[in-house]
């Protein structure tokens, strides 16, 4: 086909139309627009449709790398907004805890305080109790001592010829003035 043209341009070409500048020759046009045609053809047929395709192929790539990079992002502030809920929620729930933790520290002061107070208040009782136990048997053997003190007084005085009912009378009076003469502390 090449062939064709390139002879129809060279008989044009001998022929040597004789014309100016501004003259147009007929098969000089034909011949231009049947290479043009041809190298349309052959540039469509092996050279644009490949290129097309590799433009297309590239446009494709770029719009599948857009897509994953917005998705990713997407993730990515998804995944962020998650962190941020998680780190709301832990701080919450580290607040929780502490208030717990206090609340059941002072509940256990508050009871051990408590108790520390009831035992040292039985402790108080007991020693009280105690203490009065062994003032009455102290008063109790006060007395039973007052009583042998009194007899031995009461055989002397017997020795010394006192009647019964004196040395009665003599013996119930000590024994009266005893918690008064404890108090002077003469007993």
């Amino acid at each position: 086909m090449l062939k064709l043209v390139a002879g129809a341009l060279a008989l044009a070409a001998a022929e040597g139309g004789g014309g100016g500048i501004l003259s147009v020759d007929s098969t000089l046009v034909w011949g231009t627009l049947v290479v043009f045609a041809l190298f349309a053809w052959i540039l469509g047929k092996f050279a644009w449709g490949p290129l097309l395709k590799i433009v297309d192929e590239r446009e494709k790539t770029i719009q599948e790398q857009v897509d994953s990079a917005e998705s990713a992002a997407a993730e990515a502030k998804s995944l962020l907004a998650q962190h941020q809920e998680l780190l709301k929620g832990a701080g919450r729930e580290r607040e929780e805890i502490l208030q717990k933790a206090v609340k059941e520290a002072d509940a256990v002061r508050a009871d051990l305080v408590g108790k520390a107070r009831a035992e040292a208040e039985q402790a108080t009782a007991r020693a009280r109790d105690q203490i009065q136990r062994e003032k009455e048997q102290a008063i109790a053997e006060l007395r039973a001592q007052v009583a042998d003190i009194a007899v031995e007084a009461a055989s002397r005085i017997v020795k010394s010829s006192l009647t019964e009912e004196a040395q009665r009378k003599l013996v119930d009076d000590y024994i009266r003035e005893l918690p008064a003469a404890r108090k002077e502390g003469r007993a």
